[in-house]
């Protein structure tokens, strides 16, 4: 589900990766300045070896979003279909609910935060919907899910949803809400499944 693993981004220099984590994780903003005196080295050293700030940002907060998203695909091992698909949707919003650092540089910068995390050429956004689409399809492979729907399509459906229930304090001046969220995504995979509607039709008979 995960081909990079949890382990940090191999193309940033591991001290610069972990200084900007710090800075990120305190709620301080990330400014490149202050990260290349930190470190000790010249700006300009700092751009080659990191990009912009845009860029370390977005590696950093995929980073984070590939140890949570693990965490939950872990923790549901046990379930299958639907039902993992829903717990581990639900788990990951509601950790990025609680994501107190996530939320600070939201309120802070809310154009940067936006792009990188619903931006469609951040690294954040594709793997988020790129590891979706990697459980949708262990779960088809399972023979426990099968939608009416190419796997692409329904994780780039979901990940909207998502992103607009959980930011929905930014893009629309209303408060997030991850329940409904999860209530709307639940429905929207249990309308699709073909193997709920083929055992309701059993059932019947």
């Amino acid at each position: 589900m995960l081909p990079q693993g949890t382990a940090a981004p191999d193309r940033v220099p591991a001290e610069v990766f972990a200084a900007a984590a710090d800075a990120f994780v305190s709620g301080q903003r990330l400014d490149m300045r202050s990260l290349a005196r930190r470190l000790g080295v010249a700006r300009a050293t700092l751009y080659r070896h990191a990009g912009n700030r845009e860029q370390l940002l977005d590696e950093l907060l995929w980073w984070r979003a590939r140890r949570l998203l693990d965490d939950q695909v872990r923790a549901t091992a046990g379930l299958t279909g639907v039902a993992r698909l829903t717990a581990v949707i639900g788990g990951v919003l509601q950790g990025i609910g609680r994501d107190r650092p996530l939320h600070a540089f939201l309120a802070a910068d809310p154009e940067t935060a936006l792009r990188i995390l619903t931006g469609p050429r951040s690294t954040s956004h594709r793997g988020m919907a790129g590891a979706l689409e990697n459980l949708i399809d262990l779960e088809r492979g399972r023979g426990s899910f099968e939608a009416r729907l190419d796997t692409p399509a329904l994780a780039y459906a979901i990940v909207r949803i998502s992103e607009g229930f959980l930011y929905s304090d930014v893009i629309a001046d209303r408060a997030p809400d991850i329940d409904r969220a999860v209530t709307v995504i639940e429905a929207l995979l249990l309308g699709l499944d073909v193997t709920v509607q083929q055992r309701s039709a059993l059932v019947e008979r």
